[in-house]
């Protein structure tokens, strides 16, 4: 399977776990959302050096892993591009912060190592709770969200059709490379004299592919705003689950909870 079917696949695949008849799938995506910004905010809100209060906030990505029934390696696998860059934004902090905030035995722990961790860490939880809305919401779900808390109407069109047409781009990539390696038999990769004509031609094809769904669209009554973003009662249990998690996430901010619960048994 080439990598562009890869891509193609993997989009359509978490679209699809979105749409699955599941508890968690089916709260109210203004609950979702707004989780999942504040959970990023008490995230980035840690100091540098607390890295044994952040490893509490590990319970909200656990809990929607095993509540959605989500393979935490399949997480792993299609964000093995982004969680390498996020995990190496601090690793130069060592060099710039000498400052001692620990001893382990007589070996002295830099404030730089400790902040290090600190920032790859919540990298890792930011994406992946990121990662966990998009893989429990469909875009409809985020879109129909984003407008209830008045975002303009036309960055919410973009966004969702962004997400929805970036297959259709693909395919006509996979066409265009797969005519060019028909005629080029043997020949690795693109040359570079045809990197312009391929991409012109995939800006004008693209074109035409906008026209036509766009006529389409008009055909079918749209007016910028999508018949699919109707409204969606919220019920007691999103309503609970939202006050849970708002009161249980904000108590791991302000107390290391682990630790506290570690230091009763010693």
């Amino acid at each position: 399977m080439s990598k562009i079917n890869k891509a193609i696949y993997e989009i359509q695949k978490i679209d699809s776990m979105s749409k699955e008849d599941k508890w968690v799938n089916n709260i109210h995506p203004l609950i979702k959302l707004f989780l999942t910004v504040y959970y990023i905010f008490l995230i980035v809100s840690f100091h540098k050096y607390d890295m044994a209060g952040l490893f509490g906030m590990c319970i909200y990505p656990i809990f929607v892993f095993v509540l959605g029934d989500l393979s935490f390696r399949d997480a792993l696998y299609r964000l093995r591009v982004v969680l390498p860059i996020v995990s190496i934004m601090g690793i130069f902090n060592p060099f710039f912060d000498h400052t001692v905030v620990n001893h382990i035995g007589d070996v002295a722990v830099w404030g730089g190592v400790i902040s290090m961790f600190t920032l790859m860490i919540k990298g890792i939880f930011t994406v992946l709770a990121s990662y966990l809305l998009i893989a429990t919401t469909s875009i409809e779900e985020i879109c129909y969200a984003l407008r209830l808390i008045h975002i303009p109407k036309i960055m919410v069109t973009q966004l969702l059709l962004i997400y929805r047409y970036i297959t259709v781009l693909m395919a006509e990539t996979k066409r265009i490379t797969q005519a060019y390696s028909l005629r080029a038999p043997g020949q690795k990769g693109i040359h570079i004299s045809a990197w312009g004509p391929l991409v012109g031609q995939m800006l004008l094809r693209s074109m035409d592919r906008a026209d036509d769904i766009y006529e389409s669209m008009c055909i079918r009554g749209f007016n910028g705003e999508f018949p699919r973003m109707t409204k969606k009662r919220k019920n007691k249990g999103d309503l609970i689950y939202l006050l849970v998690w708002f009161f249980v996430l904000f108590a791991f901010r302000l107390y290391p909870v682990f630790e506290i619960v570690g230091g009763l048994f010693v």
